[in-house]
């Protein structure tokens, strides 16, 4: 990954194979789907594993010596310099009860940075994309985060309700009374808002690497930041807890807002 042309090159295929992808997954959408339960409870289909399988099979094709994370699938070569990270579907829940809002993830980390992020919406038509040192489009279009610097005066969205509301009550109620517009959300779709300026931040919580490691290189391409709940960057190893903004000071609000979780 040396030079430019190598990169778009990259992007390029990345882009097409989320192109195929989303057809798929939208041929089993609002379909009559058996639905298993994993080991965390989360729900699983049919869809998920063959819309994996057919990402994985393209990204190992174009670019074999590459390692790769995926949700359904499991790693392979994760000791590679540069590794492509999956979520298929992003939103099984929202899938299988007929919501649009589910997402696909593509990633590529080089060298334990994210450099490349694609969020697929398929039913919505969608697909936002990122690149470490080139910017960030929606369907082509150039994207960039908000200007908003206060909370107070923010559109903060609140995902993973649930789990804010049973483990972080303290945290949970602050939110509540944070930012001049709040929505309760879930997956990915917030945080591409915040991308393209729409919204100005987005708390998180309870996620895989999976989930937040191609939302990073999108968030920033645009302008934008995206950490964990301390400010710091986000890793493999990182507890899942993450804060989306457009801004460094909407960020250390965010930050100050949260801190002492544990």
């Amino acid at each position: 990954m040396n030079t430019q042309n190598s990169h778009q090159l990259i992007a390029d295929i990345a882009l097409k194979t989320v192109d195929a992808a989303s057809i798929t997954a939208m041929s089993y959408f609002r379909q009559l789907l058996a639905v298993e339960t994993k080991g965390d409870e989360s729900p699983v289909t049919v869809a998920d594993k063959n819309v994996e399988a057919q990402i994985r099979n393209s990204l190992l094709a174009a670019y074999p010596d590459f390692g790769i994370l995926g949700e359904e699938h499991g790693s392979q070569n994760l000791d590679a310099d540069t590794f492509w990270v999956v979520d298929p579907i992003d939103g099984t829940r929202s899938f299988i009860s007929g919501m649009p809002l589910f997402g696909m993830l593509l990633g590529l980390v080089d060298k334990g940075k994210p450099v490349l992020g694609i969020v697929g919406m398929p039913a919505l038509g969608e697909t936002y994309i990122g690149q470490a040192g080139i910017g960030a489009n929606m369907n082509g279009m150039p994207i960039s985060v908000s200007s908003q610097t206060s909370l107070a005066t923010a559109t903060l969205f609140i995902n993973e309700t649930e789990t804010l509301v049973s483990q972080y009550p303290a945290i949970f109620a602050k939110l509540m009374k944070a930012g001049k517009i709040r929505r309760m959300s879930y997956d990915c779709y917030p945080h591409a808002l915040v991308a393209a300026g729409h919204i100005d931040a987005v708390v998180d919580c309870n996620l895989q690497p999976y989930d937040f490691l191609p939302i990073v290189a999108l968030i920033e391409a645009a302008g934008g930041l995206m950490t964990d709940w301390e400010g710091n960057p986000l890793t493999m190893h990182s507890d899942g807890r993450v804060l989306s903004a457009a801004t460094p000071e909407l960020l250390a609000e965010l930050i100050e807002l949260v801190g002492g979780a544990t």
